[in-house]
């Protein structure tokens, strides 16, 4: 693909745009510092085609009828693999995607961390009503002060923060820097990720009144579980849930100047990793996690909190519980920005997954547009 960039046309301040987002998004760890999440370190069996699914209609963001492989290629999609009772039944690259190279998560990251602080929790490591600053003092005075981890975990804590992933010289350009995704700005020096969360303040809201998805909740969320734990993220997601659920190959997880974990946004995976980390969760957690936690999220979230949310139009009727959405409609997903899906259909026994490098951080259209397409592939598999 002609429109794919040369190394060294990606750089730091414009590997998100597209196309260097093509490459970038594949090779993550060459542009930020990243640790290293080890698999069992497994070949994965052979490739299989989309094959029989390539001409199922589905509408574009315009409501167009287009045949699925068109409709994969137009909304820039890297890789989907589609998983049925526990075994891959199909799966779609791009010409330029790498399949065996872990392809950044974005925000699906959320629902790893989601996972993993189940787990902490089965263990009796900490509590989901453990106040954050039980585990991190430093937060005493900004809007953390008075949070608990239900209320990261829920997206329900009222911060003072805009969630703009276009900016270029607000909160959300200083939060980048100081998780590393960002070039330095030599008229403001940058900091490390906890001591920019630790500033942020909140609003005159009560926490746990209203869902308000903002990236800095799940950082918080993940300082507190290593914390806790004792251990850092990459080698908790390693020992706890990586290699148990049988992951093949090594994910990654950006860190910043002194080694804290991206929880919200950073990870790294293969989609069949990634279609795999999603059948724990549709098979009640396998023992990995447990089938209490994964129940809860079934059940979802808090719906009123929900309604008076600023998501509440991509799940009409749905909610929002542990980093994980409940559809309203029996499905869960998890979702990224520019495009990374895990969507989980128990009706089908099936598993989702869809990455992709969107020119757009999020189009309304186009995810309302994939919803449908989901559910279209999940009960014609």
């Amino acid at each position: 693909m002609n429109e794919i960039p040369s190394r060294a046309d990606v750089t730091l301040d414009n590997w998100r745009q597209w196309p260097n987002s093509a490459w970038a998004f594949q090779n993550v760890s060459e542009l930020v510092p990243s640790a290293i999440v080890n698999s069992n370190n497994r070949k994965e069996t052979a490739r299989l085609p989309l094959g029989e699914y390539s001409d199922i209609a589905v509408s574009d963001e315009n409501a167009k009828l287009r045949k699925l492989k068109d409709f994969l290629v137009q909304s820039r999609t890297d890789s989907l693999v589609v998983m049925r009772n526990g075994k891959f039944v199909a799966e779609w690259h791009a010409p330029a995607c790498d399949p065996d190279k872990p392809h950044l998560l974005f925000s699906v990251s959320k629902s790893v961390t989601g996972i993993l602080a189940g787990i902490l929790v089965d263990k009796g490591v900490l509590s989901a009503n453990d106040p954050v600053l039980r585990h991190v003092p430093e937060a005493k005075g900004s809007a953390y002060g008075d949070a608990t981890l239900r209320n990261l975990l829920d997206m329900e804590a009222a911060l003072d923060f805009n969630e703009d992933y276009l900016d270029k010289t607000g909160g959300f350009e200083r939060y980048r820097r100081a998780m590393g995704w960002n070039p330095e700005n030599p008229s403001e020096p940058s900091t490390d990720l906890k001591t920019f969360l630790c500033t942020i303040k909140k609003t005159s809201a009560e926490h746990g009144k209203v869902h308000h998805y903002r990236s800095p909740n799940t950082d918080m969320a993940g300082i507190v579980l290593e914390r806790a734990a004792g251990k850092r993220l990459p080698d908790l997601l390693c020992e706890l849930l990586w290699q148990p659920l049988g992951a093949h190959s090594d994910a990654h997880v950006t860190v910043d100047r002194i080694g804290t974990s991206r929880a919200a946004g950073g990870m790294s995976a293969t989609a069949r990793d990634l279609a795999r980390f999603g059948e724990l969760v549709r098979c009640g957690g396998k023992g990995v996690v447990s089938k209490a936690w994964i129940a809860d999220l079934w059940n979802g979230g808090n719906r009123t909190t929900w309604t008076n949310g600023d998501q509440k139009d991509l799940f009409p009727g749905g909610s929002y519980r542990s980093y994980w959405y409940e559809s309203g409609m029996g499905e869960l997903a998890a979702v990224g920005i520019h495009g990374q899906w895990i969507w989980i259909d128990p009706s089908t026994k099936t598993v989702i997954v869809k990455q992709s490098c969107q020119s757009e951080p999020t189009n309304i259209a186009l995810d309302a547009a994939l919803i449908g397409m989901l559910r279209t592939l999940a009960k014609a598999v």
